[in-house]
């Protein structure tokens, strides 16, 4: 069963606790399915795809933040290749996850509990680089506030990645484009192919590719370059088709759509 509704609005520590209880309930279905493929991960396989991994630049030796980490697979996949890792996610079972992951893997890495507004600056010298991906900005109200935690947390002369899925897709299947004040709620099962299992409710914010650049831009992060795709590397939505190997395409009116973003950025002030 799945349903979207509308509610009056609370505070944005009920939606995030909403939201917390929703992705504990997805972790351990996610740990478990095909989708996140952990024993391949283990057995030396990196879950980093093919736009990420043409985008970045050499990580080795780097102090790397992962926002919004889920259980680490991403994280850890960055520190095979040499970076100096942190990932932080609001959910405490991934959160777990993440570090037994690790000691299976015999990777170092260091995750934290919190939400993303929660990281006000690095206890220690900031990070080389801030790294996000792939559905972690509709989780959040805010992005001016969103900016300013990778500011912070981003040294001078530091790079800011992210590869995000790209708003239109929402908006053709009846979301909004533009952020509005109160969240959609839905109550649906997850992505994976054993979603159902983790039925909760979910809080989600719009937001368009606009507020993205303006909000980094207005902390001192120069982009320097912004891509769109017409394939996501995730067989993730109704209806997608895989005429390449590992690329996922949708169709509106005959016409690809975007389906992923990315920015790279630099703080320079």
């Amino acid at each position: 069963m799945s349903y979207r509704y509308f509610e009056m609005k609370k505070s944005e520590a009920d939606y995030f606790e909403m939201n917390r209880v929703g992705w504990d309930r997805r972790t351990a279905v996610h740990f478990e399915s095909r989708f996140y493929d952990v024993d391949g991960f283990l057995a030396g396989n990196s879950s980093l795809r093919e736009t990420e991994l043409s985008e970045m630049e050499d990580v080795r030796g780097k102090k790397l933040l992962h926002l919004q980490c889920h259980f680490g697979l991403d994280t850890l996949s960055w520190a095979r290749q040499g970076a100096i890792c942190t990932g932080v996610d609001i959910s405490p079972v991934a959160i777990q996850k993440a570090q037994e992951l690790a000691r299976k893997a015999d990777l170092s890495a260091r995750f934290v509990c919190s939400d993303v507004y929660g990281l006000a600056g690095s206890e220690n010298e900031p990070f080389d680089i801030v790294f996000t991906s792939y559905g972690a900005l509709c989780w959040l109200p805010d992005l001016t506030r969103w900016a300013e935690v990778v500011a912070a947390n981003l040294a001078i002369g530091g790079r800011f990645y992210i590869v995000e899925f790209h708003p239109i897709h929402d908006l053709l299947t009846g979301f909004p484009y533009f952020t509005r004040s109160v969240p959609d709620i839905d109550e649906e099962g997850t992505y994976t192919e054993n979603g159902a299992k983790a039925v909760a409710e979910l809080a989600t914010w719009s937001h368009p590719i606009s507020s993205v650049i303006n909000a980094l831009v207005r902390v001192g992060i120069r982009v320097e370059r912004f891509n769109e795709y017409p394939f996501s590397p995730y067989d993730c939505f109704e209806g997608m088709e895989e005429p390449e190997p590992g690329r996922f395409y949708l169709s509106h009116k005959g016409n690809d759509i975007p389906i992923v973003y990315s920015i790279v950025g630099t703080r320079v002030a």
